[in-house]
């Protein structure tokens, strides 16, 4: 008889510190998620079924609140947009902007980045995916949670179609060395802005509140947008 093969258990890039949800986030988990949720499951989605056209897909993962999400899909409506976030308060938090701004180029997932990714969106279906301001999880020994690694590259590779992006950024001087170093080292992408370079913002991500007070603090923020390129 064979030994059972050891379970591996995956490390995660977060830890759910939700606080309380209010009135109106409940609501809208109750109410609005229903029509803009997705629910997670083991199999591709019907992108063009699910937002009734054919138009370039873009997922957010870690949206946070949502106010940017929700900005951008406002901004760019010829565009669809799948947001990822594991803290019910920001779900719901997207779920009420969505309803105030009656977007239709929205929708919500509730779960893992990276579990979404592998389960839901198939191969060469997306046309750029954004990761903003992720947890850098500063100390050393917690660097292995960091979400941008070389097998999550390689995942984004087969989910994006060629000439598709990935573009992070982060406020985070030591992440952004990191993340451009994986990235250096994963096949497949190239640096938009020539190598070993980072981006100003580009136009089309929104600058947050929090972003606007780092600024003010004298903080600086990294933006690193690599293409697909086979």
């Amino acid at each position: 008889m064979s030994e059972k093969a050891p379970f591996i258990r995956r490390i995660r890039s977060f830890v759910k510190r939700e606080g309380r949800l209010t009135v109106g986030q409940e609501r809208a988990l109750n109410e609005l998620f229903p029509r803009y949720g997705l629910a997670l499951k083991n199999a591709p989605l019907n992108l063009d079924e699910v937002f009734q056209r054919v138009a370039p897909r873009i997922v957010e993962i870690g949206f946070g609140n949502g106010t940017s999400l929700s900005e951008m899909a406002a901004n760019n409506p010829e565009q669809d947009y799948i947001g990822i976030e594991v803290h019910r308060p920001g779900v719901g938090n997207l779920l009420l902007q969505i309803e105030k701004m009656e977007l239709t180029n929205v929708r919500v997932i509730n779960a893992d980045g990276v579990e979404v990714l592998k389960q839901m969106i198939a191969d060469e279906s997306l046309d750029a995916v954004y990761l903003f301001f992720a947890d850098p999880w500063h100390k050393k020994r917690h660097h292995k949670r960091r979400i941008v690694q070389t097998e999550f590259v390689a995942l984004l590779r087969k989910k994006l179609k060629t000439g598709g992006v990935f573009h992070m950024a982060t406020d985070w001087k030591h992440y952004a060395s990191h993340m451009m170093n994986v990235m250096n080292e994963s096949e497949g992408f190239e640096n938009t802005a020539g190598k070993d370079q980072f981006l100003p913002r580009p136009d089309h991500r929104p600058l947050t509140r929090f972003e606007q007070r780092g600024q003010r603090l004298g903080h600086g923020v990294w933006d690193l947008i690599f293409k697909k390129n086979n």
